[in-house]
Order: C-alpha cells, then sequence, then structure tokens
C-alpha cells in the first residue's frame, strides 16, 4: 500500500479502560487511512520502535506515572536512542480518579518519546498533551480518542511525503 505510513499502538491495560482508549484511537488512525498494529506492550518487542513512523504509548496512572510495563519498555527502547528521531510520537492514559496523574503519566511518556528526538503531537483542543480518561472512557475521551488516531496519522503524512 504505496503512500501509506505505518502507526503503532502500544498499550498497558489491567482493567480494560486503557485498551478501550488504544481501541478508539486505533478507529482514528484508520478513518485517516493509516496502517495501524495496536498491540499490548507485553507481546511488543522495543525493536519493533523502529518498523513505524508514527507511535502513541498508553498506560494506566500509577502513583502519578505509568506503569512498570511501560516504563520497562521505554527503558529497554534506549538501545536505540537517536534512531527514533523525526517519528511522530503521542501518548494517553487512564486512571481512576480526577487528579489521579494523568497529566502526569503522559508528560513522563512524552518526556522519552522527546528524549528519543521524536516530535510530540500536541492538541489545542480537550487533551492539550494527550487523552485522558476516568476510568471508563465516555463520549467525550472516545471523541479525543477518535481524533488523536487522526491527528497522529495525519502528521505522519505530512511529514512523510
Amino acid at each position: 500500500m504505496e503512500g501509506k505510513k505505518k502507526i503503532l499502538i502500544v498499550y498497558y491495560s489491567a482493567t480494560g479502560n486503557t485498551e478501550k482508549m488504544a481501541r478508539l484511537i486505533e478507529a482514528g488512525v484508520t478513518e485517516e487511512k493509516g496502517l495501524v498494529t495496536c498491540k499490548r506492550v507485553e507481546e511488543t518487542n522495543p525493536e519493533e520502535l523502529l518498523e513505524y513512523q508514527g507511535i502513541i504509548i498508553g498506560s494506566p496512572t500509577y502513583y502519578g506515572t505509568m506503569a512498570y510495563q511501560v516504563k520497562q519498555f521505554l527503558d529497554e527502547s534506549v538501545r536505540f536512542h537517536g534512531k527514533l528521531e523525526g517519528k511522530v510520537g503521542a501518548a494517553f492514559s487512564s486512571s481512576a480518579n480526577i487528579g489521579g496523574g494523568n497529566e502526569t503519566t503522559v508528560t513522563d511518556i512524552l518526556h522519552a518519546l522527546l528524549i528519543h528526538g521524536m516530535v510530540i503531537q500536541g492538541d489545542c483542543q480537550g487533551g492539550h498533551y494527550g487523552v485522558v480518561s476516568i476510568g471508563l472512557p465516555d463520549a467525550r475521551v472516545e471523541k479525543e480518542c477518535h481524533r488523536l488516531g487522526r491527528r497522529v496519522a495525519y502528521l505522519v503524512e505530512k511529514l512523510n511525503q
């Protein structure tokens, strides 16, 4: 499929809330005709990051930051330092409570992507740093997840013309 750009959505989910967000983001990427792979972090090898032009990472919030499974994945990605430069990155998170650390979780993931030299897709509407959900994704979160997927796919296409 010539002209298509590949996007990886990698996530950890214990209760299913973060996984539901990942699937909604996947639908947004598909709406923009992007080639998308959506998979659990436990089933993903950090070497796979090299195969994609866009990388979206999601995690529930544990103690104000990402789940250790996501942190371990990012720590293992250090061996590819400099090889992810210019790829598009984004993040999303879910937590049990308002003020539960969603924003710090998202920015912690973004910090790792920035250190890799990635281009971050922010948003002037909704979740500025990335989509966040309190518990099960509601209609607002569903809309923002679709939007994030579409925007990342669009930016990947634009940067890789």
